[in-house]
């Protein structure tokens, strides 16, 4: 069996690589708050958050970047980070409708403020780094079983 034909393992796979990046930048990045307890339904939140994210990214971070794209050029790249903490943002808000106060970006939601675009581009960043990690990783599944 090749990989092409395991799309639930490899979306169930990016979710938990997701939850694991949104855990690790709730760590780092004081200004992010995810509300972690004992095993049992907050990680299940937890992976209903991750699954908005994967989602966010799959869908909206495309078309968001293509309409930027003009933008991404005058920049050098720059407003990528504003994208991506702009989308980090969505996923907190989205989060706070599904399980009021399990994610809070510096405040938000409700108050949107410097503070909370700063942490949120920090997120961002290590989001980013620890889901390339991740990624890489499980690259190398994906080429075990070619």
């Amino acid at each position: 069996m090749c990989v092409e034909e395991r799309p639930v393992l490899d979306l169930l796979i990016r979710i938990v690589i997701n939850a694991i990046a949104l855990v690790v930048a709730a760590q780092l990045i004081p200004d992010i708050h995810l509300k972690i307890g004992p095993m049992g339904v907050e990680w299940l939140k937890i992976a209903a958050i991750a699954l908005v994210f994967a989602l966010v990214n799959t869908y909206i971070k495309p078309i968001v970047k293509m309409l930027s794209f003009p933008i991404t050029v005058l920049t050098l790249g720059l407003v990528a980070f504003l994208i991506n903490a702009a989308l980090f943002l969505l996923v907190a808000w989205v989060a706070d409708l599904l399980f009021p106060g399990i994610l809070k970006i510096a405040g938000f939601p409700p108050k949107l403020d410097g503070n909370a675009v700063i942490a949120a581009i920090l997120g961002s960043i290590v989001i980013s780094i620890v889901s390339t990690v991740l990624g890489l990783v499980d690259f190398g599944r994906r080429a075990i079983l070619r």
